[in-house]
This record gives C-alpha cells, structure tokens and sequence, in this order.
C-alpha cells in the first residue's frame, strides 16, 4: 500500500510516518556522510612549475588549479610512483609499486594485456564494493586485449596490429573488468599512438576507418609526436579532453538525478598536457606561452568545470576532490619551454620525465573537501599517488587485505592536518627501464648511475646534454642526495656517506624481497 493512505487515518499515524521518514533519510544521508564522494582529476605531463601556485614564475596563468589550492591543501612533497605514466597508473589504481610485476616502458597502439593482474584489487572495485558507484573517463594506458576475427588476442603494437583488430568483440579485460561501473575513453595516448578511436563500455562504438591526415594539424616543434595510425570518423585531435569533460560531467548530472544518495567515485584522466601539445580551439592564443602553454591553460579550464559543476549540484560539502599528475613536464615542451617562453615545468627540481631525479616524480598535488579540510592549509608531508587506494579504504570503510595495496599509506591525517608526524619513513620511485631509488626524510638514495631515464649526453635542439651537471662521484655505482641542503641533487654524497647508502640500498632490497612496503599485519 501507498505511505501516503495512511496520511488522513490519523494525526497518529501522520507522525509516526513523518518520524520513520526521517529516521530512513538520517540513515542515508549519514551512511553517504561517512563515505564522501572522491573525484581524482590526473593530469598527464604536468609539472611541479607548471602550475602558478607552485611557481611564482611562470608564465602560464592556472586560476582554477590555484583557487583550488586556496580553498583546500597543498602538498609540497608529493609523488608520483614512477616517472612515466603506465607504470604510474597501474600503481594508483592498486596500490602497488608496478615494478614488481616486471614491465618495463608503457604501453603504446592496441596494447595489452592489462597491466592489472586478474585477481587484484583495484580502488575502483574496493570501492564497488563499499556501495560506491564508480566511473572513468579519459585515457586508460594500463593496458587492454583486443581479439581479431579469429578470436585471437592482439597483443602487439603498431599500425599492423590496429589494423587486424575485430570491433565487433568485446574487450575483456579493461576498466569494466578492473571495478568501473562506467568507462568512456582511449586505450593509450589519445592522441599519440595508432589507435585514434573511443572505447565506451567494452567496445568501439565508432571504429577507425583511414590513415590519420596529418596536414591540418597545428605545426609547432612538439607536434609530431601522434604515429601514422588508423583514426575514427569524428575524432577530432584537438578536441579530445573536451569530449573526456563532458562525459565527466553527464555522469555528475546523471548521478545526481538517479542516486543522490549514493556515494561516486570519478576517476578523470585527462590527455593534457602530453605530447603533441594540441589544446582545444577556443583555448588556441589564451596565453603568451605558445600551444603547450595554450594546453596548459585548457587544463585548469577542465579543472575549474568539474568543480564548478560538483558545486553546482551540491555535491561540494560532502566530496573530496584530489587533482594531480602522473609525472613530470616531457622533454621536448621543457626544452622549448625554456627556451622561448622562459617557463620552467620542472622548477625548482632538477630533471624531467623519465629521470629519477625530483623533476621526474615531484608533481603538483590539491585537495579540497569543505569544513574537512582547512582552506589554505600548505603541507610538507611525503606522499605518493599509490596512497590514494589506503586512503580511499579509510574514506570508505574498506579493510584492505594483505594481498593489496603492498604500497599505499593512509594519508587521510596529513589531508586533514591532524598530524605532524611523517607518515611515510621511505618512499619508492622507479622509471621507465625500473631502476629504483627509495627517499627516507632528506635523504634519497638511487640504485643506478645517470638519470634513469634520459641520455644526457646527447646533444642537438632536443638534446638534453645542455641541462647536464659536473659528475662529482664518477666512479659511484649509484648516487646519494640530502634534499634538504641539496634539494637540486647537485652534490652525490654516495662516497662521503657509505653507512647512509648501506642503510638505504638494504631497505630498499628489502622492500623488493618482501613484496610491500607498508606494514603487513
């Protein structure tokens, strides 16, 4: 029977409705209380300098990024886990340093198998199954299967391999299979590599038909990084974020009509700020810094619409939103950058994508979540992105098992100021070919000579041998920085410190050996 035939039965029964209505709506909405909404915008490429509340010089203008900042917390000693971004991915999206299951490099064209191990737990089903609806939207890279007409799997690269793909087969083992409820967006690099198509769901909806053209695209001296591959009718290079953007906000739109009272997670993966640079044409001028610094500024555009939209349907009290970068600024936009523009991506940090040294890894990290966290708030604690999966198991309830998250520290305390204490004592980093370093307070520690990533000496307009630094422990297997008196890793203390370099390379040995670093009970 309806509720409301028992109204005019009587005054009695009239309260007793209204009190048990209450009653059921205070269990909702404490419920949803208890388990805010999480949005975790990743950027690609994006710098510790890029960023004007992070670099006082720079020359590209990002007010949404810095209100954001203001109206929550800054981190000054955030990292990403690896200095390229498949790696880093995967890390995020369980917890665990991707250098324990071997793959070097990042996946590029069709790509697969996932990354993502069949049997792991992923932040997105941890937080399915916590009553979170869960959806991503933008770039995946972690890897993906797709089956030709004979029901084979496709595992290689290249224009070859795009060509023999079957899109009438579903794909088995993306985002749908790793806990998102909800999957719109590219396999790799949108604009980058041979697959130039969107997948919705398992499936292409719009498979690619010719040979990108690229004659009318932007030509500047980092727009040749997109791959002669096969492209989709309608897939515009140049617009692909705005397309991420607006799926993003359908979803909130969307959620916000048919499960108010249930709590999301949105995962937004954006194409900015990657190679080959090509911001939307409306954003083609915006600023005095050239067509990357024009990416730039359609970045913070994206930022500032997701918040605006979250306020707009009344989500902002109850939703925490973390914005941050999966490395540091790539090297030929960093060169260019320099050199035309006088803007430095990586400032104050020596080094760039790929290198082991604090450019590479230190990135830009915001959070804000109204009455939780205290506008403003500035904060030095280390972190790294493979935390969020532990923190999003505090947020939500979960218990992570033993077998999960081997890398992932709460850092719910140090978003809500509630401590000083450090609440890492050591922290991994790898790079693309998985040499590893591991930082312990001031002191970072790395297992290999060079960067770990980039030839320095290598000369040219695109060469990087012009940012090389005198080599003072040439003969040092491995180098050793105090990043409080040297935070430019200009001084390699390998040979002056041996106990340090003993104490670091055994925990790091450790860590590797034992398969976690977070304490397992």
């Amino acid at each position: 029977m309806n509720p409301k035939s028992y109204w005019c039965l009587s005054t009695l029964s009239f309260f007793i409705l209204t009190i048990l209505s209450i009653c059921e709506n205070t269990v909702i909405g404490d419920n949803h209380a208890n388990k805010p909404n999480i949005v975790f915008i990743l950027s690609d490429d994006l710098g510790y300098g890029d960023v004007a509340c992070y670099n006082s010089d720079s020359k590209i203008p990002t007010p949404n990024i810095d209100l954001l900042a203001k109206e929550g917390i800054l981190f000054t000693d955030a990292h990403s886990p690896s200095t390229v971004c498949t790696p880093t991915r995967y890390s995020f999206l369980t917890g665990r340093m991707a250098f324990r299951n071997g793959m070097k490099g990042v996946f590029t064209g069709a790509g697969g198998p996932c990354l993502i191990e069949n049997n792991r737990l992923t932040i997105a089903k941890m937080l399915k199954e916590q009553n979170y609806t869960t959806a991503m939207f933008g770039k995946w890279h972690v890897g993906l299967t797709f089956y030709d007409t004979g029901g084979k799997p496709i595992l290689k690269n290249g224009l070859d391999a795009v060509k023999r793909i079957d899109y009438k087969r579903p794909i088995t083992d993306g985002p749908l299979h790793q806990g998102f409820d909800y999957f719109f967006g590219t396999a790799c690099c949108p604009t980058t590599d041979w697959l130039y198509a969107y997948i919705d769901g398992d499936k292409i909806p719009t498979p690619p038909t010719h040979i990108v053209d690229r004659k009318p695209l932007p030509k500047h001296p980092y727009s040749k990084d997109n791959r002669p591959g096969l492209i989709a009718p309608g897939f515009d290079l140049e617009e692909v974020d705005m397309v991420f953007l607006q799926k993003s906000i359908e979803f909130l739109e969307s959620h916000k009509k048919n499960s108010p009272n249930k709590p999301f997670f949105l995962f937004h993966s954006t194409q900015a700020v990657h190679l080959p640079s090509f911001p939307g044409r409306v954003f083609k001028g915006t600023t005095q810094s050239g067509p990357h610094g024009d990416f730039i500024f359609e970045l913070d555009f994206i930022v500032g619409a997701l918040v605006k939209k979250i306020d707009q349907l009344g989500f902002n009290e109850n939703t925490l939103i973390i914005f941050t970068s999966d490395n540091g600024p790539e090297v030929p936009t960093s060169i260019d950058m320099r050199k035309q523009y006088k803007h430095d991506g990586a400032k104050p940090w020596r080094g760039v994508k790929r290198d082991q040294w604090e450019g590479g890894h230190r990135i830009p990290f915001i959070a804000r979540w109204p009455k939780k966290i205290k506008s403003g708030s500035i904060s030095d604690q280390t972190i790294c992105l493979t935390d969020i999966m532990a923190t999003c198991a505090t947020l939500s309830g979960a218990k992570l098992p033993n077998d999960a998250a081997e890398d992932s520290f709460d850092i719910l305390p140090a978003l809500l100021n509630e401590t000083e204490k450090p609440i890492r004592e050591y922290t991994l980093h790898q790079t693309i070919s998985l040499a590893l370093a591991i930082r312990n307070g001031e002191w970072k520690f790395l297992d290999h000579k060079g960067s770990g990533g980039n030839n320095y000496e290598r000369e040219g307009e695109w060469g990087m041998k012009q940012f090389s630094l005198p080599e003072i422990s040439p003969d040092a297997p491995g180098q050793l920085y105090n990043l409080k008196n040297d935070p430019g890793e200009t001084k390699n203390l390998y040979n002056k410190y041996p106990e340090i370099v003993k104490k670091l390379k055994s925990k790091l040995e450790e860590y590797k050996k034992n398969g976690h670093s977070r304490s397992i009970k």
